[in-house]
C-alpha cells in the first residue's frame, strides 16, 4: 500500500534535486518530514495521495504535536507536504491541491544566541595549539568566526577553496550557489599554519580540514562537539554550536557599524529580511550599552 505513496515522494524529491537544485541537507530534511508524512497515511490504511483529504493533512499535524515535535518541525513539515501536493496537481497527478488554504502554525522570532567579544575572544584562545589537532582546533574557529561560515559549508571547504595571497575563500552555500568571503587577517594566518604544519601535502584528498585519521574528512558532528568541548573549558555557560559562531559574526560587525546588505553578502541570504533579524540583536545591545552608561538611563 505504501510503496505508491513512496514512489511519488522519491519523484517529488529528485524534482527538487534536479530542477531546484536543493541542498543535500534540504533534500534530506524534506525526505525525512514526508516519510512520516507517508507513514501517518499508511495507518490510515490510504494508500494514494488522491485519497487524502485536508481533515488527513490536520489529524497529521495534530499526531505530531502529540509527538511532542516543535512548533517549527511541525512547520517545516506542513510545508513539505505542501509542496508535495502543489508537485503532483503540477504533474497531473492530482486534480486539486487540497493544502492551498493550510496554513503553517505562527512561530515566534526566537532572536538568535551569540557570544560576546570577550566570550568569543576566550573561545578562540582555548585550543592547546603547541598540539597539532589544537593547531587544526584554533584554524577552524578562527574561520567560523571570520567568515560567518556555516558549518556544513567549513567541512566541505576544499584546499583549492582558498586564495590566501588575496585573503579570500569561495564556499558552496544553500542551493550550491557559490559566495566569496574575505578570510581577515588572523584567521589567514591560522589557517596558513594548520596547511603547513599539520596537514601538510596530503594527496589522499583535497579536503582542507581532516579529521584525526588524517585522510578523513571532518564532519559536522566532529565540529560541534570539539566547539562544545572548548566552550566548557573556557568556562562558557551559554548552550553554543557551530551556528552561534555565524550569529556573532553578524552581531559583530552590525555593531561594529556594517551596512546591512554587506552582512547579507557575506552570510549568503537570499532575503535580506533573514539578515534583519541581527538589527533586533544590535538594537537590544545598544539599549543595553545606554542604560549602562547614560547618567540618566
Amino acid at each position: 500500500m505504501k510503496a505508491t505513496l513512496s514512489a511519488q515522494i522519491h519523484d517529488f524529491i529528485n524534482y527538487l534535486s534536479v530542477e531546484k537544485g536543493l541542498a543535500q541537507n534540504s533534500l534530506l530534511a524534506y525526505e525525512s518530514d514526508l516519510k512520516k508524512y507517508a507513514d501517518f497515511l499508511d495507518d490510515k490504511k490510504i494508500g494514494s495521495f488522491k485519497h487524502v483529504t485536508r481533515n488527513h493533512v490536520t489529524q497529521f499535524l495534530f499526531h505530531e504535536k502529540q509527538r511532542k515535535q516543535e512548533a517549527s518541525s511541525i512547520a517545516r513539515a506542513l510545508v513539505a507536504v505542501k509542496l508535495l501536493h502543489r508537485f503532483l496537481v503540477k504533474e497531473g497527478q492530482l486534480s486539486e491541491d487540497i493544502t492551498s488554504v493550510l496554513e503553517a502554525p505562527k512561530l515566534w522570532k526566537h532572536l538568535p544566541s551569540f557570544l560576546t567579544r570577550k566570550e568569543m575572544e576566550t573561545i578562540l584562545a582555548a585550543p592547546n595549539i603547541r598540539t597539532e589537532m589544537g593547531l587544526r582546533d584554533r584554524a577552524i574557529l578562527e574561520l567560523l568566526y571570520a567568515t560567518g561560515l556555516r558549518v556544513s559549508e567549513l567541512v566541505g571547504l576544499k584546499t583549492q577553496d582558498l586564495n590566501l595571497e588575496s585573503g579570500f575563500l569561495k564556499c558552496s552555500g544553500k542551493g550550491d550557489k557559490e559566495r566569496i568571503v574575505p578570510l581577515g587577517r588572523i584567521a589567514k594566518d591560522f589557517v596558513l599554519r594548520y596547511l603547513n604544519k599539520v596537514r601538510g601535502q596530503n594527496g589522499k584528498t583535497d579536503q582542507l580540514f581532516l579529521g584525526s585519521k588524517r585522510a578523513q574528512r571532518l564532519s559536522r558532528q566532529a565540529v560541534w562537539q570539539m566547539i562544545r568541548r572548548y566552550a566548557k573549558q573556557a568556562g562558557i555557560k551559554k548552550k553554543i554550536t557551530p551556528h552561534t559562531f555565524r550569529h556573532s559574526f553578524a552581531t559583530h560587525l552590525l555593531e561594529g557599524g556594517a551596512d546591512l546588505r554587506v552582512v547579507q553578502e557575506l552570510l549568503g541570504h537570499a532575503d535580506i529580511s533573514t539578515t534583519q533579524i541581527y538589527t533586533h540583536v544590535s538594537r537590544d545591545h545598544l539599549k543595553s550599552v545606554h542604560q549602562r552608561f547614560h547618567p540618566r538611563p
